[in-house]
């Protein structure tokens, strides 16, 4: 696959993608701490109306090459951005959907061991404030309400899974989450398969992405002739990182043509 240069006359601070270049970049992003501000709970993130129009006339003006990349089910991004259906990979690589239109495909069978999942849960039990998301092919360990125990609630989970001697798992840190997920698939590997899509054929992907968890999209993007942005925090891959989520919102709200922050 040809692909089609975007100029970006990178200094310091490089030249973000701009209206111009729509037709010849993908936009991949991120959602939890990327667009969206991170909350108390999953449940109780807030998608700001200007946003999901930021996202409506992005997805019209790129071809329909603009697609959410997430560790959670695509099914839960549709009820965050409702009306909203957009191109998504879901559950960390584990669920696609090339396009609003199509139905989303499992893209792996792999599932953490019931029983390392129950073990799991059952360990965390003893404060309410964690709350544990059994997404069936990875599962989630949120403890943002009680960030003094990250340490502890680490070591407790890798235990747990050595301990289990299941195989085929790996355990990785976001902010304020474990998630423990099957070897079998990641984002990266998933960035892959979508860019090979036709709507995303023979474009650039621009990725946008805020924790370790996306690090394998990350070591992707050269590859496919694409550029990543990190957000509040350096990542290994990232050529730029933004202040914010609002920060990352005012871009795209610029992309569409708009101004002003959000």
């Amino acid at each position: 696959m040809q692909s089609v240069a975007v100029k970006l006359p990178f200094s310091s601070e490089p030249q973000l993608p701009c209206p111009e270049d729509l037709k010849a970049i993908a936009l991949l992003l991120d959602v939890d701490g990327t667009i969206l501000d991170m909350a108390s709970t999953p449940d109780s993130v807030v998608v700001p109306r200007s946003l999901r129009c930021s996202l409506r006339v992005l997805h019209a003006r790129s071809g329909g090459a603009l697609g959410l990349v997430s560790g959670r089910l695509i099914r839960d991004l549709d009820k965050l951005f409702a009306p909203l259906r957009l191109p998504a990979i879901g559950g960390h690589g584990a669920e696609m959907r090339l396009s609003g239109d199509h139905i989303t495909q499992t893209r792996h069978d792999a599932t953490v061991d019931a029983a390392l999942r129950d073990l799991i849960a059952a360990s965390m039990a003893f404060d309410r404030r964690i709350i544990v998301e059994d997404k069936r092919s990875s599962l989630s360990v949120h403890y943002r309400m009680i960030p003094w125990l990250e340490q502890a609630l680490k070591t407790r989970i890798a235990t747990i899974v050595a301990r289990s001697g299941v195989k085929d798992v790996e355990i990785m840190h976001g902010k304020d989450v474990v998630e423990i997920k099957s070897t079998r698939f990641n984002k990266g590997e998933a960035v892959r398969v979508l860019m090979k899509s036709a709507t995303f054929a023979r474009r650039n992907p621009v990725f946008v992405g805020d924790d370790t968890t996306d690090a394998s999209v990350f070591s992707v993007l050269a590859a496919l002739g694409g550029i990543g942005y990190s957000v509040e925090r350096s990542i290994p891959g990232a050529i730029w990182t933004f202040d914010s989520p609002t920060e990352v919102r005012h871009w795209l709200a610029t992309l569409c043509g708009r101004h002003g922050r959000q």
